[in-house]
This record gives C-alpha cells, sequence and structure tokens, in this order.
C-alpha cells in the first residue's frame, strides 16, 4: 500500500519506514555487486532467472 492510500496515520507512518527501509537495502545490494541494479522489467526477468535458471516464459512453458 502506497503512503498516499493509507487510511491512518500509523498506517502511512509505517509505509514511509518500509520504503525507506527498502531504498537503504537496495543502496547496500548496489553497493556490495558494484553496480546498480535493474528496473521494471528487467529486473523481474533477471530475478526469475536468479531462481533456477529459466526466464519467466519458459516456466510457463513447462
Amino acid at each position: 500500500m502506497g503512503i498516499e492510500q493509507a487510511p491512518t496515520a500509523k498506517g502511512k507512518q509505517a509505509a514511509t519506514g518500509l520504503e525507506q527501509a527498502a531504498a537503504r537495502d537496495e543502496r547496500k545490494t548496489e553497493a556490495e555487486t558494484g553496480h546498480p541494479l535493474k528496473k521494471g522489467a528487467d529486473r523481474f526477468e533477471e530475478r526469475s532467472k536468479s531462481s533456477d535458471g529459466k526466464s519467466a516464459g519458459a516456466k510457463q512453458k513447462d
């Protein structure tokens, strides 16, 4: 849920904290690997392949 859609102040605070934690984790991972993480569809494909070496399309055909 996005920060704007959170119905309560506590929800907005939690969403903000989650967003900040995700950004910190992404920066940490990028620093460790030495290159920026892919975004959007490229990232989906990269994550799909990393789990078992197959692309998302190949998994659907199986």
